[in-house]
């Protein structure tokens, strides 16, 4: 490990790494040689915290496709990291397939985004899919029907990409779905919560302002950043920021003990 620290450091050694990406799964998830490392972390913790559970299988959604680029990043990692952990993934990916709507308010940002932005080829993109399900509509009522069908595995993480606060906050209702459609701590990834200089991003707008809402709303059921998240991380990058945790602290599982045979800290050694 000491070994590969050093040769991250050295200029192209990392690139080189991702175009050839020999070792572990669990070694290149560590030094990011992941495509899009954001979402395989989120999908590669949802699916570790399954197995310590004792579950087969999660889903994995995406709120806000667009182009389907990140779709179609979130279907190959999950498809590997299936393979790695032998837990059952399904990919799930919601869009209105129309671009986005009309700002509501300043709150959705409409000196950033606009009506008719990020519109998608739904033909193209489903046709280009292998194992992740495209679906089209408002997520007011996509989001129900998935949540509430029983081949649709526990909830272990989500991509909130819909820029805007009112939708973001339409979103939520992933939550409202019972204990058993999820796991107790669901890994999120919020995209927008940063962007360019210029878009002036803060905690009474957008993704920060419904993320603050959702949880002075609920008290035992909590949207929270993973902080010093970049600790644990061989290479310190923006994606850290984006990871928050849905806090369920009523469900059953919540304190069912989920840390791995042979941690280190299991038994202190004599001094």
């Amino acid at each position: 490990m000491d070994i590969l620290r050093r040769l991250v450091r050295v200029p192209g050694f990392q690139a080189l790494w991702a175009r050839l990406p020999v070792g572990s799964l669990a070694t290149r998830m560590r030094f990011d040689i992941t495509e899009r490392p954001g979402y395989a972390y989120g999908v590669y913790s949802a699916a570790k915290m399954a197995k310590q559970l004792g579950l087969n299988a999660i889903s994995v959604f995406e709120l806000g496709v667009a182009g389907g680029k990140g779709l179609l990043a979130l279907e190959r990692v999950a498809a590997e990291i299936e393979k790695d952990l032998q837990v059952r993934i399904a990919v799930y990916g919601f869009d209105s397939g129309a671009g986005m709507p009309a700002p509501l308010d300043y709150r959705d940002l409409p000196h950033v985004w606009g009506e008719g932005f990020y519109t998608m080829d739904a033909a193209t993109l489903r046709g280009t899919l292998k194992r992740a399900e495209l679906v089209l509509g408002d997520v007011r009522e996509t989001i129900p029907r998935i949540m509430s069908s029983p081949d649709t595995p526990p909830l272990g993480f989500v991509v909130f990409d819909l820029d805007y606060y009112s939708s973001t906050v339409a979103a939520f209702n992933v939550f409202e779905h019972g204990p058993q459609r999820r796991l107790p701590r669901v890994y999120c990834y919020f995209d927008d919560i940063t962007g360019p200089e210029i878009a002036c991003m803060n905690e009474h707008v957008g993704e920060l302002l419904a993320i603050r809402e959702f949880n002075e709303a609920s008290p035992r059921r909590q949207l929270s950043k993973l902080v010093y998240l970049w600790t644990e991380r061989e290479k310190r990058a923006i994606w850290n920021e984006k990871i928050y945790v849905f806090h369920d602290f009523d469900h059953p599982l919540y304190t069912k003990n989920v840390m791995p045979e042979g941690a280190a800290f299991r038994q202190l050694p004599l001094p």
